[in-house]
């Protein structure tokens, strides 16, 4: 980050919020998320969260079968 960057990211001593609408996003904090980082290796395979969520389903699916079958 060069020194011009940085000069503008510094917080004002007074912000104008008139112009602002009040509780803009606060409907994506009430949904909540969960961001968890996939290995490269592994996100070319699990391209989106559709496909890594299928996939952890039928994992799932698999161990909780395996656990409920006494030997």
């Amino acid at each position: 980050m060069n020194q011009t960057n940085s000069d503008e990211e510094e917080m004002l001593e007074e912000h104008d919020f008139s112009n602002g609408i009040r509780g803009r996003y606060v409907s994506r904090f009430k949904e909540g998320s969960n961001v968890i980082i996939l290995d490269p290796d592994v996100a070319k395979i699990f391209n989106d969260s559709e496909s890594v969520n299928n996939a952890l389903r039928s994992m799932a699916h698999i161990i909780r079968n395996r656990h409920c079958i006494d030997f």
